[in-house]
């Protein structure tokens, strides 16, 4: 039998389908903490829990594209840092039937957020991972987002992605202790992203402190 035979006569209903969704753990930092964006749920089950936003994938769309199209229904944000996370598979995470998550986080400056939609609100990000009462799966979700971008942090530029195109160094550094989780020294600090920014020839003007240079991130050619 060739390839084509074979396909014309394959029986796919044979086979266990499991459901596919995305899940996106949407960060930012807002009020000196990391927070995420969580939603209400309006429908069972879980109703009335807050949870992360989410979508089922279409057979006609790829996982990034449903992780945009998440992204878009419940924020109107588009064109923003996001990568896989990890995928979720234990039996019984949905009640409904047999559900496989792939997840997502997505890093962005709180200016650039207007605000959700009513049913979304943004919580600190130590609050929903230790919450007992999310729906799903969702806090240990949280706790993994959380642990991947303290890891790579270190070794990549994500932080450029929690600031605006212009920021001062103090700005900076308040993200990466944030994230981090500890303070750190600032001439350390300056020393360690010397070489992935570059300052402008603006200076802050209009608060009480003295100005500071504003800086952009270097990019690379």
């Amino acid at each position: 039998m060739d390839e084509t035979s074979y396909l014309q006569q394959y029986r796919k209903e044979d086979y266990d389908r499991p459901s596919v969704t995305v899940d996106l753990v949407l960060l930012t930092i807002r009020d000196g903490a990391l927070q995420v964006l969580l939603t209400r749920r309006q429908e069972h089950p879980f109703r009335g829990k807050l949870a992360l936003p989410g979508v089922f994938v279409g057979t006609d769309e790829t996982l990034d594209e449903a992780a945009e199209r998440a992204l878009s229904r419940k924020t109107g944000l588009s064109g923003i840092y996001f990568e896989q996370l990890y995928t979720w598979g234990a039996l019984g995470r949905d009640p409904r039937m047999r559900v496989i998550s792939v997840s997502y986080y997505a890093l962005v400056p709180w200016e650039k957020i207007s605000h959700p939609n009513r049913e979304a609100e943004f919580y600190p990000v130590q609050e929903a991972a230790d919450a007992s009462d999310l729906a799903f799966d969702h806090a240990q979700i949280i706790r993994y987002a959380r642990e991947r971008i303290r890891n790579k942090i270190s070794y990549t530029d994500i932080a450029f992605s929690l600031v605006g195109e212009e920021f001062t160094l103090p700005e900076l550094q308040k993200v990466y202790e944030i994230i981090l989780g500890v303070p750190l020294y600032k001439a350390n600090f300056r020393k360690k992203i010397a070489d992935r920014i570059e300052v402008t020839d603006k200076m802050t003007t209009g608060d009480k402190h003295r100005p500071s240079r504003i800086y952009r991130k270097k990019h690379l050619t």
